[in-house]
């Protein structure tokens, strides 16, 4: 179930967008986390963090990360619930330490049975993991995506994605973070897909 929304936001022309760099498959440590802020249709900011692979400490990057940007922001974009791997965000805590609505995107419904199966048989701490993606709620359709959202109105959603969505069905505050994640560790961002 969605998190209540407290009030009612105005449109929402700023925005940050998080997403993780590539890492290898048998990597265990640390994974960088790049954000892009947005004003409407410019890039005015990037930050960087960094959360374990698999671990725990997803929701308090990403608050530290926001908080020290706050000052004109009004929606937090994240691809997937989790980064790293299975470091899954705490949706309604990072609402609530940063006072923004939380958008979560997805091009495809994620198929749960197998991240449920993933997270109880192969992730340590995936139950408490597993609660948190429950506690999300279901991801629900909108724009041509699916969506998680805490804080904000499936409407506003709608209208925040129409407002972010320039070059695709992408966000750009996202699509920036993930060509900036992949050209930091790769080297470059050519032929990545957004």
């Amino acid at each position: 179930m969605p998190v209540p929304v407290p009030r009612a936001y105005p449109r929402l022309s700023h925005a940050i967008g998080f997403d993780d760099a590539p890492f290898a498959r048998e990597w265990r440590g640390d994974v960088r986390i790049f954000g892009a802020v947005y004003a409407g249709p410019t890039l005015h900011a990037v930050v960087s963090g960094r959360v374990r692979r698999d671990g725990r400490n997803a929701t308090d990057e990403l608050s530290r990360l926001v908080t020290a940007q706050a000052e004109h922001l009004q929606l937090v974009f994240l691809q997937g619930i989790a980064l790293a791997g299975f470091n899954v965000v705490d949706l309604g805590a990072l609402h609530a330490r940063t006072g923004l609505p939380v958008l979560v995107v997805a091009r495809r419904k994620p198929r749960l049975d197998r991240i449920r199966r993933a997270l109880l048989e192969e992730v340590p701490g995936g139950a408490r993991k597993w609660r948190l993606i429950e506690q999300a709620g279901e991801m629900e359709p909108c724009a041509g995506l699916y969506v998680q959202r805490a804080g904000l109105l499936l409407a506003e959603a709608e209208a925040a994605l129409g407002t972010f969505c320039l070059t695709g069905r992408i966000p750009e505050p996202l699509r920036t973070a993930h060509l900036i994640a992949g050209g930091v560790t790769r080297g470059s961002s050519a032929g990545q897909r957004v």
